[in-house]
């Protein structure tokens, strides 16, 4: 089965590429393929013996002479993702794979938060963190979780100025600590906002 993804935001469309194929799959770059490698990639079978292979082709669409040629190889019995950053959705080979069936998703940059709403989820954890969560989860979809970070940092920063007490100081170390967490772990960067939210209410 091929699937197609491609969009500004990387983080959802990789997430898109592990459900679809895994965490164990081939990858292939665009730029180093040629149009001879296209019958092994889509037909051929693993060197491992696997009758169903799981393969992911980045940015085919930087390789005209090999992106024109995939129309011929849209039905395949493996698993093969073709991600790239912008599609034209004007081009013959987009079409062909619309007429094909072919599942594709395309997933557009998530919008910058509102520094208002932020400060208010902000206010809201401080006071009551389940409830903050909530507010967070009615925009989380269509926001980017490290500029919410950003502005919630930049919110914690401006409570110290206006108040440094020792509330203000805790939620700021509280802040550096995701700082870190959100850098070093590969838990989702929305579980850990609302980790803590949930959290800040008992400084």
């Amino acid at each position: 089965m091929l699937s197609v993804f491609w969009g500004e935001n990387r983080l959802e469309a990789e997430k898109a590429v592990k459900r679809a194929l895994g965490t164990d799959y081939e990858v292939f770059e665009g730029e180093n393929l040629t149009v001879a490698d296209l019958p092994s990639i889509f037909q051929g079978t693993s060197l491992f013996g696997a009758e169903k292979r799981q393969i992911l082709l980045k940015e085919l669409g930087e390789n005209k002479e090999v992106w024109e040629k995939i129309s011929d190889y849209l039905q395949t019995d493996h698993d093969v993702v073709i991600w790239e950053s912008k599609l034209d959705k004007r081009s013959v080979v987009y079409k062909a794979m619309q007429t094909a069936g072919v599942q594709m998703q395309e997933f557009p940059a998530r919008a910058n938060p509102d520094a208002k709403v932020v400060f208010n989820i902000l206010d809201m954890a401080l006071r009551n963190g389940p409830q903050a969560v909530k507010m967070v989860e009615k925009i989380e979809l269509e926001q980017d979780p490290y500029m919410f970070f950003g502005l919630l940092a930049s919110q914690g920063i401006k409570k110290l100025e206006y108040r440094s007490g020792t509330r203000e100081k805790q939620l700021l170390k509280a802040l550096a600590d995701l700082d870190m967490q959100m850098k070093t772990t590969s838990v989702e960067p929305w579980l850990l906002l609302k980790s803590f939210l949930l959290s800040v209410s008992q400084l």
